[in-house]
């Protein structure tokens, strides 16, 4: 048989041949072997054996300007293939400093950062993660393409890379809604080797074939085939690229493989698998067929040999460039937790220094602006971000038309189109996932999640979002906004709507969380917060939204107001009291029978949240109330009253006290919330009681 025009097969079976090398290497390392101490030097291994030569045909058809990758553990024949050097592929599961996580991630957890060819989006631990950024990047790809007009973007594509396990995953359902109502330029690319660990492919999909099963999927070609005969699986491959690049919308190629090794370094398939199915997917190692199809029609026996050498030299080289790598350092493991911007080089993600320098900004708010509530601030705030920043997109569950179930968003569309403002499917990691690799594209992407509880299901994509920029060693950094509504309503609660938990977020790494009180404050923390380097909760109270409370003059176009500074509401002389959200309102009202005894702090952010002005306060009067509507037990104020004891112990007169809800959910009759939330009268009562002692 010819073997198949349009490849360069030299390259593919180079690929192959190195990915085979270092799992040859990294299995020796882990083995005992007689008078040969087991060296460990990879401390988490998985192998990629007959998954490799169908990876590598793959990557061998990425060469769009702006391809992306979401793909997962068992993909590095994949990224050798699209330019991850042998050297880091060694040196990062070896765990030593530099590569493509400096020895904070496990190894095969890799990323390919490239602004003019193909980007490997940084991959997670959780399977089925990568798919809903895959989507992302090919939705970002319509949006540089047709909105920004960025030419460059024409015929690019976004992969998918996973297993057979993960296509019973919510990320995989929620990108493949994604794709195909949107027709995004997307392959999703599914090797099955029929095993999840030991589980079988019949208990991830009925009857263990994802692509028969969706046969009746609209928007979606459908190939599937052997990922062992080369042959095939290039032509699939190839004719499922050049579709998804003509426009014509997404597919989705299933090529079955074997796993000629265990699932990992630690795991031994023989407690699972007899010796005659292992033997049956030897038999079907796709090295074998691939010198085959090659040997004499592309290379003669000699090529191949020396191909061979060529190899075993190369991965020899890289392995000892590899292990005279140092250690990572580990005086530097807290750093890029945050941005710095004092770091000599810029990650792939979000504004440029230089575009968040234009935009400007001051922290004086205008005089005479008009009297606004909460709700009209937010969305006159947005207004403005996306008339001066054409890469300012807004979307989520009925943000567009109908406006936001609170109508903060109320007309956007229809002024920015709806490129700009859109609907989303009813997935909460499809709408976090698609912003995380929009910021990465370097577009702004701000989220609505409806209601605080329905975070919950986008809870991998929420932390994989925050742990960025760290784990990858400042290589991608992904600042997006998410809007998100809690806490008790105008006059009801419940445990769904209500939910407050900001801690969550306060103790998720990398995280930004801004709880504004009030409509000027939101202006500034919201502008903010776009124009951030980080990634932002930004926190919008029920009642602040249903009700006039926290309504203020409108502090200018211009206002941007610096995270972790709080503001003090009023000064006082011998008690301080420090709250946030909602909960200032009723402070305001509880204290002010009480006069200036009281200093009022409302903290309006909690990471970071503002230390020195809450220290510096409570050393002058001596006395703390910390007030807040998330629960009790380990709530923030914890984290207050700990940073007190710790740094003002020798100025308090009294014990710090804290007034939160009990450890119960959120009720629904009016009754039943003010015995949960502290009301005005407890506040005031127990303020009262404290600066008695």
């Amino acid at each position: 048989m010819t073997p198949r025009a349009g490849f360069d097969w030299r390259r593919i079976a180079y690929h192959t041949l190195v990915s085979r090398a270092l799992d040859d290497v990294e299995e020796q390392t882990n083995k005992q072997r007689a008078h040969v101490p087991r060296e460990h030097l990879v401390l988490y291994q998985f192998s990629a054996r007959g998954h490799d030569m169908s990876q590598s045909i793959l990557g061998a058809l990425l060469t769009g300007t702006h391809d992306g990758v979401g793909a997962y553990y068992r993909s590095r024949p994949l990224l050798l293939s699209i330019g991850l050097s042998i050297e880091d592929a060694l040196g990062s599961p070896l765990g030593r400093a530099g590569g493509f996580s400096d020895g904070r991630d496990i190894g095969v957890v890799c990323n390919l950062p490239n602004r003019e060819g193909c980007t490997v989006l940084p991959m997670a631990g959780d399977v089925g993660s990568q798919y809903t950024p895959a989507a992302g990047w090919a939705q970002s790809i319509v949006y540089h393409r047709d909105t920004l007009n960025d030419a460059s973007y024409a015929q690019s594509l976004s992969v998918a890379l996973g297993g057979d396990g993960s296509v019973a995953t919510n990320g995989f359902w929620a990108a493949l809604t994604m794709a195909t109502t949107l027709k995004l330029p997307m392959l999703f690319y599914i090797e099955d080797n029929d095993l999840g660990i030991s589980v079988r492919g019949g208990m991830q999909t009925p009857g263990g074939d994802i692509a028969a099963n969706l046969a009746s999927f609209a928007n979606l070609l459908i190939r599937n085939g052997s990922g062992t005969d080369p042959h095939e699986a290039s032509g699939l491959l190839q004719e499922a690229a050049a579709h998804v690049r003509s426009g014509a919308g997404p597919a989705l190629v299933r090529l079955t493989v074997p796993r000629l090794s265990s699932h990992s370094g630690p795991d031994n398939q023989k407690g699972y698998r007899s010796d005659a199915e292992i033997a049956a997917d030897q038999a079907r190692d796709p090295l074998p067929k691939l010198r085959e199809y090659l040997v004499p029609a592309v290379l003669s026996e000699g090529e191949w040999a020396a191909l061979e050498g060529e190899v075993a030299r190369d991965v020899q080289a890289a392995l000892d460039a590899a292990r005279a790598r140092p250690m990572p350092d580990p005086a530097g493991v807290a750093r890029h937790v945050y941005a710095d911007d004092t770091a000599p080089t810029e990650p792939m993600g979000g504004l440029s220094r230089s575009e968040r320098a234009t935009l400007g900004g001051t922290d004086v708010p205008q005089e005479g602006g008009e009297l606004m509530r909460v709700a009209e601030a937010i969305r006159r705030t947005l207004r403005h971000e996306l008339a001066v920043n054409a890469k300012v997109v807004v979307f989520g569950e009925d943000v567009g038309k109908k406006g936001g179930v609170h109508l903060v968003t109320e007309g956007l569309q229809k002024q920015f189109g709806a490129e700009r403002v859109f609907d989303t499917s009813l997935s909460e990691e499809g709408i976090i996932g698609r912003a995380v690799a929009m910021a990465i594209s370097g577009l702004m992407p701000v989220a609505e999640i409806q209601f605080r509880k329905y975070a919950d299901p986008a809870a991998e994509q929420l932390n994989n979002c925050g742990t960025m920029r760290w784990r990858t060693a400042n290589r991608f950094a992904a600042p997006i906004v998410v809007r998100m509504p809690g806490g008790f309503g105008k006059d009801v609660g419940d445990p769904w709507h209500s939910l407050s938990d900001e801690v969550r977020f306060a103790h998720a790494y990398g995280w930004q969380v801004i709880m504004p009180s009030n409509a000027a404050d939101a202006v500034g923390l919201l502008r903010a917060a776009m124009r951030s380097p980080n990634p932002s909760i930004f926190f919008e109270h029920r009642s602040l939204l249903m009700t006039g409370d926290g309504s203020a003059r409108y502090p200018g176009d211009d206002y941007v107001l610096p995270l972790g500074r709080a503001r003090i509401v009023q000064e006082g002389h011998s008690m301080t009291v420090v709250t946030w959200g909602a909960m200032v309102h009723r402070c305001t009202d509880a204290v002010a029978p009480l006069g200036d005894a009281v200093e009022l702090i409302d903290l309006r952010t909690i990471a970071p949240w503002d230390r020195d002005t809450v220290l510096a306060s409570v050393r002058k009067t001596g006395r703390c109330l910390i007030v807040h509507e998330d629960n009790l037990t380990a709530g923030f104020g914890a984290e207050i009253a700990g940073t007190l004891a710790q740094e003002a112990f020798w100025h308090l007169d009294a014990p710090i006290e804290r007034l939160a809800p009990r450890d119960i959910p959120v009720p629904y009759h009016p009754d039943l919330l003010d015995a949960v939330v502290p009301t005005v009268a407890l506040i005031r009562e127990r303020a009262s009681a404290l600066l008695s002692v």
